[in-house]
């Protein structure tokens, strides 16, 4: 089996995951549960579930307690992509080639999307407590998950990065951008891939060994969405390209230019790729995918 071919087998199991925890749309709020719906099944690559199960897989997890998280990550995920495309944020209308959220249900439906989706990816990793009740690894692993997703996550770097495009006496320093990687991009990564590991009952030397090959992950692969905003096609991307530039936003190609950030995701990636390999594991998908991730043109 090739790796295209493993990769869509892969992507068609977390996609059935996710839809056993979907809601189901009906009742006088059926409208939110479509657009919540709508929403996640755009598409997408499932990188973090599948960044999450696989390392559970590579450090022994064999049970079922890793899908409640996994599905919960991508509507995390999802949630911020909604609220990310909102006129009052980056105002675009197409992502993965379909119209966006509020594009389809409007601005005001929109946000209670997102909204939504945030409150209901807690409401499905609490889930896993029920499946492993004596496991004190879902408390810690649900605590990552939490922590990584907010103000000392994700959010925290994305109220960064708006308020340095908002404000003339807040700009953009290089320093300040490798924070908002790291937090923006890089926490949801370094989340899916702990979680993985906490259940699987790895060590906290091996956790915290984890956490920063993901947060390499996330930067090269943070890097790489910077040069496809300017040298991909809308075709290819699925959503407009040169935002970036029309936005006025600071990137890390804007500092170092094009052909040093093509060099750096390699330089990057390949750093993730030798603290993998130092775990001694049998991890030949999860290499395979860090090189399709930082090759890829969408």
């Amino acid at each position: 089996m090739s790796f295209q071919e493993e990769l869509q087998q892969k992507v068609d199991h977390i996609n059935s995951i996710i839809e056993t925890y979907l809601p189901a749309e009906e009742g006088h709020q059926q409208v939110i549960f479509e657009a919540m719906n709508y929403s996640v099944r755009a598409g997408g690559k499932r990188l973090r579930p599948m960044l999450m199960e696989e390392t559970y897989h590579m450090f022994g997890g064999n049970g079922d307690v890793i899908e409640p998280f996994m599905a919960a990550i991508e509507m995390i995920h999802t949630y911020s992509l909604v609220h990310d495309d909102l006129p009052a944020m980056d105002n675009d209308e197409y992502r993965r080639g379909k119209k966006t959220t509020h594009a389809v249900y409007g601005e005001a439906m929109g946000i209670l999307a997102g909204d939504a989706l945030l409150n209901y990816a807690y409401e499905t990793a609490a889930k896993a407590f029920a499946k492993a009740p004596c496991d004190p690894a879902v408390a810690r692993a649900f605590s990552v998950f939490a922590t990584k997703a907010g103000v000392y996550g994700m959010v925290g770097g994305q109220v960064v990065d708006v308020a340095s495009e908002k404000s003339d006496d807040c700009p953009i320093t290089r320093e300040k951008l490798d924070f908002i990687y790291r937090l923006k991009t890089g926490a949801l990564i370094e989340s899916s891939m702990m979680i993985g590991a906490i259940l699987a009952g790895a060590t906290d030397d091996e956790i915290s060994c984890v956490e920063q090959i993901a947060a390499k992950l996330g930067l090269a692969f943070q890097i790489q969405d910077d040069v496809l905003d300017v040298t991909s096609t809308f075709e290819k991307l699925g959503k407009p390209i040169g935002s970036d530039e029309k936005n006025n936003k600071a990137t890390y190609v804007t500092f170092e230019g094009l052909d040093k950030a093509v060099s750096d995701v390699e330089r990057i990636s390949k750093e993730a790729e030798q603290l993998l390999e130092g775990f001694g594991r049998d991890d030949a998908f999860l290499k395979s995918l860090f090189e399709y991730l930082i090759h890829r043109e969408k």
